[in-house]
C-alpha cells in the first residue's frame, strides 16, 4: 500500500510538472505568437479545450506574456488553482522537527505523538494526513550520501538474524547456532560462518576465518554496535573491546563501528546478510544438521553459488569482481593467526603479585597496589602498564599455582628466595639432628616445599630463646609424637615438655662410717 501511495505521488508531481510547462507554452504561443487556438492545440499536443481552459484561468488571474522571471512553478499554480474554500483549508500543523525528535526517543510511535498533537490542536489534522506529511517532510529533510568504496578498503562484519537449528543425535534435542556475516565493500563477495554464540571469542574467531577466506585482510572493518565488538557505546566516539583491538592491530586493520541505530552506515553487510538469508540459510531450512562442522559445509556449498552467480548491473560474478580488481589490495595476512587473548583488570598485592582464578603471578615489586592489565590466552598470562608489557609468565594449570620471577622482588626477598629445601635442612641440622630432621620432614608436608620455608625459619628462631639443646630435645619429642608443625614444637617449649625428657640425677652410694646407722638400724626399730 505504501509504495502505491508513493507511486501515485511521483506521477502526480511528473503531472503537474509537465503542465506547469504546458501552459507555458500555450501562453507564449498565443499571447506572443499569435497562433490561434486550434495550432496551439496540434503544437503542444493537447486538447482544444484545455487550451482554452489554460487561456481562461491565465485571463482570470490576471496573467500576460512575459510572466514576470522571478514567478515559480509552485507561485503559478497557486494564481491558476487557488482554493476554492481557504478557510476550510486551515489546519493547525505541528511542528515536523519537533516530532521527529520525540519519535527518537524510546517507546515514541506516530501514533502516541498524533494523540499528543490532537489534543492541543484546534483544527488539527487526521492520524493518516498526519502521518502522510510527516513522511513527506521526512523525505524531504532526510538525504544519502553515497558511499565510494575502494578495492581493499573495507570489509562489513555482522550476525545474522536467522539462526540454524542443531539436533542433538541421541536426545533429539535442538539448538540454534549463529552465523556469521561478511562482505567487501567494493566487489560485495559474501563470507558466511556457523558458530555456537555470538560472544567475543566466536566474534574474533570468525574475523580471522574471514579474513582468510578473503584471502587478506582490509584496511577498514566496519562492525555493528554489538557488545562482542563494543565497549563503550557512542555516536560519535565508540570505543572497541580490548580483544577486538587486539586483533585489529595483529592484522594491522582499523575497527571503525557504524553508528548507533544507522544501517546506512553498514548497507554493504545490511545487504549482504540480506542475500545470505534468502540464497544461503532459506533453501537450507528443512535440512537436519547434528553438528556446527555440518551446517557449516552446507552453508559453504550454497554460499559459493550465490558468489558465483552474476550481478544484476554487470556482466560478472562478485567472486570473479573480487578476483580481477580487489584481491591484490588486500593486505597479506600474517604467518600465525589471531589467537584469542581475554583481558582483565587486577590490582597488584602488597606481595607483588597479581590474582585470578585462584593463581598468582609475579610484576616488578615497584608496582605494588596498582592497578594493571593482564591478557591471558591458553598458554601465557602478559601483564601490562599502560600498554607497557612488564610481566610475561607461562600460564599454569590449576588453583594455588604460583609463579614468581627473581628479577621482581626486593634486594632482601631475593637472598630469601636463593634458599632450597636442601640446603634448609643443612642449616637446621646445624642446631641437631632432630632439629635437621624435623625441618625435612616438615616441608614434605607442604604441596610445595617453598610453602614451609617461613615456618622452618621460625623454628631454627626458637634457638634464639631457648637454645639450641632444648629446641633439639623438643624436635625429637615432635617426631617421637607424629607432630610436623611449628606450632607443636612451639607448644612444647612454651609449656616445657622437653624437660620432662631429661633424665633425673644418679643417686650418690652411701657413706659407711660407724657414726652412721645405716637403713638396716630403722628397720630394727620398726621390727620392735
Amino acid at each position: 500500500m505504501r509504495f502505491l501511495t508513493i507511486l501515485f505521488r511521483d506521477r502526480k508531481m511528473a503531472r503537474k510538472r509537465l503542465n506547469m510547462r504546458k501552459i507555458h507554452e500555450v501562453l507564449r504561443l498565443r499571447l506572443e505568437q499569435k497562433m490561434s487556438i486550434r495550432d496551439v492545440s496540434v503544437s503542444c499536443g493537447i486538447g482544444f479545450g484545455t487550451v482554452i481552459n489554460y487561456l481562461n484561468l491565465a485571463e482570470a488571474a490576471g496573467l500576460s506574456w512575459p510572466l514576470p522571471a522571478e514567478l515559480t512553478d509552485a507561485e503559478l499554480d497557486a494564481l491558476l488553482y487557488p482554493p476554492k474554500n481557504p478557510k476550510a483549508d486551515v489546519r493547525d500543523v505541528p511542528n515536523w522537527s519537533h516530532v521527529r525528535s520525540e519519535l527518537s526517543r524510546k517507546g515514541m510511535t506516530l501514533a502516541l505523538l498524533w494523540q499528543e498533537y490532537e489534543t492541543e490542536a484546534v483544527n488539527g489534522l487526521s492520524y493518516s494526513r498526519f502521518v502522510q506529511l510527516f513522511r513527506a517532510w521526512e523525505g524531504s529533510h532526510t538525504y544519502t550520501m553515497l558511499q565510494h568504496h575502494r578495492p581493499g578498503e573495507k570489509v562489513y562484519v555482522d550476525f545474522s538474524g536467522m539462526t540454524i537449528s542443531l539436533t542433538d543425535p541421541v536426545t533429539g534435542e535442538q539448538s540454534e547456532a549463529q552465523v556469521f556475516c561478511a562482505a567487501t565493500g567494493y566487489s560485495q563477495l559474501l563470507y558466511a560462518h556457523v558458530c555456537r554464540t555470538q560472544g567475543l571469542s566466536d566474534w574474533l574467531h570468525c574475523h580471522s576465518l574471514a579474513f582468510e577466506y578473503f584471502g587478506g585482510a582490509p584496511e577498514v572493518v566496519v562492525p555493528d554496535n554489538l557488545k562482542s565488538g563494543v565497549k563503550r557505546v557512542c555516536r560519535y566516539d565508540p570505543e572497541a573491546n580490548p580483544a577486538y583491538a587486539d586483533l585489529a592491530k595483529h592484522y594491522k586493520v582499523t575497527v571503525l563501528p557504524a553508528r548507533v541505530r544507522k544501517p546506512k552506515d553498514k548497507a554493504k553487510v545490511e545487504n549482504g546478510v540480506q542475500q545470505i538469508e534468502r540464497w544461503v540459510l532459506a533453501p537450507l531450512r528443512d535440512r537436519i544438521f547434528f553438528t556446527v562442522e555440518d551446517a557449516q559445509a552446507a552453508v559453504e556449498a550454497e554460499l559459493l553459488k550465490v558468489n558465483s552467480r552474476k550481478l544484476s548491473d554487470m556482466p560478472f560474478s562478485r567472486l570473479e569482481l573480487f578476483s580481477k580488481e580487489e584481491k591484490a589490495f588486500l593486505q597479506p595476512l600474517p604467518a600465525e593467526r589471531y589467537v584469542y587473548a581475554e583481558w582483565r583488570r587486577a590490582k597488584v598485592g602488597p606481595d607483588y603479585h597479581v590474582r585470578f582464578e585462584s593463581q598468582a603471578y609475579s610484576v616488578p615489586y615497584r608496582l605494588c597496589r596498582q592497578s594493571l592489565d593482564v591478557r591471558l590466552t591458553s598458554s601465557r598470562v602478559e601483564i601490562f602498564q599502560e600498554s607497557v608489557l612488564v610481566a610475561s609468565h607461562h600460564r599454569g594449570i590449576g588453583p594455588r599455582y604460583l609463579s614468581t620471577t627473581p628479577e621482581h622482588m626486593p634486594e632482601s626477598h631475593r637472598e630469601y628466595a636463593e634458599w632450597t629445601p636442601q640446603r634448609l635442612s643443612r642449616w637446621a641440622a646445624e642446631s641437631g639432628p632432630c632439629v635437621g630432621e624435623f625441618v625435612q620432614t616438615m616441608l614434605l608436608t607442604y604441596v610445595r616445599p617453598e610453602h614451609g620455608f617461613r615456618p622452618a625459619f621460625g623454628l631454627i628462631s626458637l634457638s634464639k630463646r631457648y637454645g639450641h639443646e632444648r629446641l633439639e630435645r623438643a624436635c625429637a619429642r615432635a617426631l617421637r609424637a607424629g607432630a610436623t608443625k611449628y606450632a607443636n614444637v612451639k607448644s612444647i617449649l612454651e609449656k616445657g615438655l622437653d624437660l620432662l625428657d631429661v633424665l633425673p640425677e644418679p643417686v650418690p652410694d652411701p657413706i659407711v662410717h660407724q657414726n652412721v646407722r645405716g637403713s638396716e638400724y630403722f628397720k630394727k626399730e620398726e621390727l620392735l
